[in-house]
């Protein structure tokens, strides 16, 4: 059994620009097909917008509000939110002025820094 707490997981920042903390993921966990981590972002700041040739993502925001894009599509997002961002889709999250973003982040295959692609 595995079982990782928040509290105990270091936060790091990703190739994106996001404050990670991997829950469940390659260098935490012996995972194999998926990985989950909490991002945050202060207000305003954005990730930098790349894609993943291998992972399929997914966002669940827990707190705040932002704007997504995905492939050139634009939306509204905020707390209780859930959004897919397919493999090879670009995308960029932005947090809203006045308060933190954070959001769970699910990736199929897990996470690698390696598979994260910038234009």
């Amino acid at each position: 059994m595995e079982i990782r707490s928040y509290r105990s997981a270091e936060p790091f920042t990703t190739a994106d620009g996001s404050t990670i903390r991997e829950l469940l993921g390659l260098p935490t966990a012996p995972v194999r097909n998926q990985s989950l981590a909490e991002a945050t972002l202060d207000p305003g700041q954005a990730t930098e917008r790349h894609y993943h040739r291998a992972s399929e993502e997914l966002y669940y925001l827990l707190e705040g509000a932002a704007e997504i894009e995905v492939d050139g599509e634009r939306a509204p997002v905020e707390a209780g939110d859930a959004i897919l961002i397919p493999p090879g889709a670009w995308h960029q999250i932005r947090a809203r002025p006045g308060g933190v973003l954070r959001f769970l982040c699910c990736c199929a295959p897990p996470y690698r820094h390696e598979d994260t692609f910038f234009a």
